[in-house]
């Protein structure tokens, strides 16, 4: 539960949000790194299962919504449960046949960072970023929308924000960019021009192939269907030193 600070400064509808989940006890607790200790062992850092993936952790900097580095991301890793990482390995070399990869933005991501988004969101003069993030979607619809949560699917550790990149390493134009809270960036959008429209059809068709699953919201947003924790929201840092090797 938020404290009373910042329940009080929540939109409505967020508010009813975490207090009905909090009365209801639908919501499973995080599992702070305290109890954890590490990760659990079926975690791996994404660059040891398929080093060919580009990685750009938006939330290990300031290039966010935010405008700030996020709780918790100690390093900008990737970190996934290994059945993921390894599902996004076949997806990778899948996409190398027609000169094509991919570049992730966020794995695995620990509940502190899904609170610090709601302290933002209580925050109506954080606004730094509407212009490139949110320019037509008020920041108080952004839970409404269903492109913010109190509790996210990252948490869990086996959904992906990614991207594709051409044959020379570069971003493919999607039609907007990551984290663009706007109904352009549904998957099904018609505001883009067709070669974008393309381009989000194979990135679609190539995670959906390997077993993970889209959002209607969110172009670049993939959870994969066979997770070994689906009522789990754990809280241990982005780190490489959580994991059962260390690296």
């Amino acid at each position: 539960m938020r404290s009373p600070r910042v329940l009080a400064t929540l939109p409505p509808a967020v508010l009813a949000t975490v207090l009905l989940g909090a009365l209801a006890g639908s919501v499973a607790p995080a599992r702070t790194s305290a109890e954890t200790g590490r990760a659990p062992e079926e975690f791996v850092a994404l660059r040891t299962v398929a080093p060919e993936i580009q990685q750009d952790i938006r939330y290990a900097g300031g290039h966010n919504f935010v405008g700030e580095p996020i709780d918790g991301y100690r390093e900008g890793e990737c970190l996934l449960v290994e059945a993921a990482a390894r599902a996004l390995a076949r997806a990778q070399r899948a996409l190398a046949r027609d000169d094509l990869g991919l570049r992730v933005f966020d794995c695995y991501r620990p509940q502190r960072a899904v609170d610090h988004f709601l302290d933002w969101a209580a925050d109506p003069d954080a606004t730094e970023g509407e212009a490139e993030f949110y320019p037509r979607v008020p920041k108080d619809q952004l839970f409404d929308e269903g492109y913010l949560a109190e509790r996210s699917g990252h948490s869990r550790g086996g959904t992906v924000d990614l991207t594709l990149v051409d044959a020379d390493g570069h971003a493919v134009d999607m039609g907007t960019g990551f984290d663009f809270f706007d109904p352009a960036s549904h998957p099904d959008s018609t505001e883009p021009d067709p070669a974008q429209r393309r381009a989000r059809e194979r990135l679609r068709a190539a995670l959906t192939e390997q077993g993970f699953t889209p959002i209607d919201t969110e172009w670049w947003h993939f959870g994969f269907a066979d997770e070994p924790f689906p009522d789990e929201h754990f809280d241990f840092p982005v780190d490489r030193s959580v994991l059962r090797d260390g690296d």
